[in-house]
């Protein structure tokens, strides 16, 4: 197998554009490592071997002829949701879908900053579940543990850089399919505010919800790349005012008030929090103090929120299902979430939406008084490989709301916020924490995040090499 590389994206960046390395040899050691992983990780839907290594000899001359770009010359990788020219946007179904005629505006810009695209990571049918497993593809598998899944629905992203195979890439985010993978493998998940990172051709996805973001194993990596994708298409509806992401994460964030909640939003289910999950964030909390900030016990003010996340949740893979060309094909459980997005895509999904500016006002009064919201990102460890199959849709439902109950409802709000690795359970699992802020916050989530990563020293850890099923 091909030696793992763990250069983060910055330093890759660098090493290219001082000439140690070649363009050509890290995208083909990147090309290497994901089909030797693949039997066991599976993180890849599809790669382009010959186009990217043709891209990277192109990059070779740019770097040679002294052009300078961002990401000039590094191998990314770009979940299965986006759109890559010439390859099908097969988001984890399995059909006969046509290869894309462009580019994603997320990839457009990605390709403007240099960056070569090696593949397309694996993600859930339509983004729906936090778990990276399908009848189309089979099960993406954590790196640290390959009996358990990476999380999803960017599992397959997240899988890709844990293992070392890129050193950062794109996921999306729609009920914290980001911030969730990048618990439980031990990476930053940024999820921007909405309209930060384009969507394009699919505006307004999953009717608000979902957005773009990076995964990579530091801040700095996470922000870079942030920085690169960043940016509205012309047709966009959501244009925040640009940040700079990579200034932020350089900055000290100066003393905080950080709220810490426990509670998660109403589920109507039943969501222990783990006790080494509760433990990790703790530690995590008590490493923020004593970095001088002041960590209170808080709860925001959710009310009902999921009554506004539902119908926008199912409605969104409704649109989805329903561009599919042969919907005899999706999971049963796909079927009945998009039976419930039909019916709820009237009255109650409208109602959904015009709520959104009340929850504006009602959560966020917490940061009247407090400059950031510290949280678990999930309330479980990974699960095992299969534990979802043989589940029908409504236990599905409950049982992905108990293990991840609260991640989602910052898509409700738009808002931004970072998952950083909070530590390991007694088996070794990886967990996770949130920041989280209101509107255009990503500067000072970032800020803070950095400073936790010059303290925690999280990068440091790696998982198990090579990665066996257990």
């Amino acid at each position: 197998m091909s030696a793992v590389d763990y250069t983060g994206l910055a330093e890759q960046a660098r090493q290219l554009g001082e000439g140690d390395v070649t363009s050509t040899a890290v995208v083909q050691a990147a090309l290497d490592r994901i089909e030797a992983t693949q039997p066991t990780l599976n993180a890849f839907r599809c790669t382009r071997p010959e186009a990217a290594l043709a891209e990277a000899e192109q990059a070779d001359r740019r770097l040679a002829a002294g052009e300078k770009l961002p990401l000039l010359g590094v191998p990314i990788a770009v979940k299965d949701d986006t759109d890559v020219a010439g390859l099908p946007t097969r988001f984890g179904c399995a059909g006969d879908i046509p290869d894309a005629a462009e580019d994603g505006e997320a990839v457009r810009r990605l390709r403007a900053a240099g960056a070569v695209i090696v593949g397309k990571t694996n993600s859930c049918e339509l983004g729906q579940w936090p778990f990276t497993e399908g009848h189309a593809f089979g099960a993406t598998r954590n790196p640290w543990n390959t009996g358990h899944t990476p999380g999803g629905s960017s599992g397959g992203s997240a899988a890709a850089v844990a293992a070392g195979l890129v050193p950062a890439a794109l996921g999306s985010d729609g009920a914290g399919s980001i911030r969730i993978p990048a618990a439980w493998t031990h990476l930053v998940g940024i999820k921007p505010q909405r309209g930060r990172v384009s969507v394009h051709p699919y505006d307004d996805c999953f009717q608000g919800l979902t957005v773009n973001g990076p995964l990579a194993r530091t801040v700095r990596d996470a922000a870079l790349l942030l920085d690169a994708v960043a940016g509205p298409h012309t047709g966009d509806r959501f244009r925040p005012t640009a940040v700079d992401a990579s200034a932020a994460a350089r900055r000290e964030p100066g003393r905080l008030r950080i709220a810490l909640a426990w509670r998660a939003p109403f589920t109507a289910t039943y969501n222990p929090l783990d006790a080494g999950i509760r433990r990790a964030v703790a530690d995590l909390a008590e490493a923020l103090a004593g970095l001088g900030h002041t960590v209170e016990e808080a709860r925001p003010r959710y009310g009902l929120i999921g009554l506004s996340f539902l119908p926008r949740a199912t409605a969104g893979i409704a649109e989805y299902a329903d561009r599919h060309p042969q919907p005899a094909l999706l999971d049963p459980r796909t079927r009945s979430a998009t039976r419930t997005g039909r019916r709820l895509g009237g009255r109650a999904l409208r109602a959904a939406r015009a709520r959104e500016t009340h929850q504006h006002r009602r959560i966020g009064a917490l940061f009247d008084a407090y400059d950031v919201l510290l949280a678990p990102t999930t309330a479980a460890p990974p699960p095992r490989i299969g534990t979802f199959d043989a589940m029908p849709a409504w236990r599905t439902d409950l049982t992905m709301a108990s293990a991840c109950p609260y991640a989602w409802p910052w898509n409700v709000l738009g808002w931004p916020g970072v998952n950083v690795p909070a530590g390991f359970t007694p088996d070794g699992l990886p967990v996770g924490a949130q920041l989280l802020g209101p509107a255009g916050s990503e500067p000072l989530l970032i800020s803070l995040a950095a400073q936790l990563e010059d303290d925690q020293k999280w990068f440091v850890h790696r998982p198990p090499e090579p990665a066996r099923p257990v």
